[in-house]
């Protein structure tokens, strides 16, 4: 193992690394025609029967409305502490932040791939204004977009990119991070 990726896996959380095993897919609609590889679900298994909530212990966002459950995880961009939704699995990446009135301060999503490549991301049925920042393996950011909402325009990255992170409109400006950042997962 190469010093580099040493470093990385000393900065990654378990949790996200055990799940990067899955092939890339669509995002918040992302565009592209590629059929994602599949394994197996190694999420846990979660019933909700009401409401929606969050479990600090497990890490895991319930979503009764939606059916859907994703893990947790607290991050540092430009030394404001977030909490992401990952979506390291095909279809949560493909429903993304879809069809939600609102998204909490200091609250997005974090698409995880399994490998840099070219990222594209468009806003159908995305009613919620947003920033999408690309990142690189080693969680530096390269480039910072806004999106508006129910757009298909695509917003692809310039240079290959392993993460992306979807955060409220306007929120990378109101916290002074800029490309050239490093994201703390």
């Amino acid at each position: 193992m190469s010093r580099i990726d040493r470093k990385r896996w000393q900065w990654a959380p378990a949790g996200l690394l055990l799940a990067i095993y899955v092939g890339s897919g669509p995002a918040c609609g992302e565009t592209g025609d590629a059929e994602p590889a599949r394994g197996a679900d190694s999420r846990p298994s979660v019933t909700a029967d009401d409401g929606e909530g969050s479990d600090q212990e497990t890490g895991l966002r319930v979503d009764a409305q939606e059916g859907t459950v994703t893990r947790e995880a607290e991050i540092r961009v430009g030394g404001s502490t977030v909490i992401v939704e990952i979506a390291d699995d095909p279809d949560i990446r493909s429903r993304g932040l879809m069809n939600r009135d609102s998204l909490p301060e200091d609250h997005g999503m974090l698409f995880v791939y399994p490998e840099e490549q070219i990222l594209s991301f468009w806003m159908r049925n995305t009613r919620i204004p947003l920033d999408i920042a690309f990142i690189d393996r080693n969680g530096f950011i390269l480039e910072i977009q806004q999106m508006e909402p129910h757009d298909d325009v695509s917003h692809a990255s310039k240079q290959p990119a392993m993460y992306a992170l979807e955060l409220r409109k306007g929120w990378f400006e109101d916290h002074g991070v800029e490309p050239g950042e490093r994201v703390e997962f």
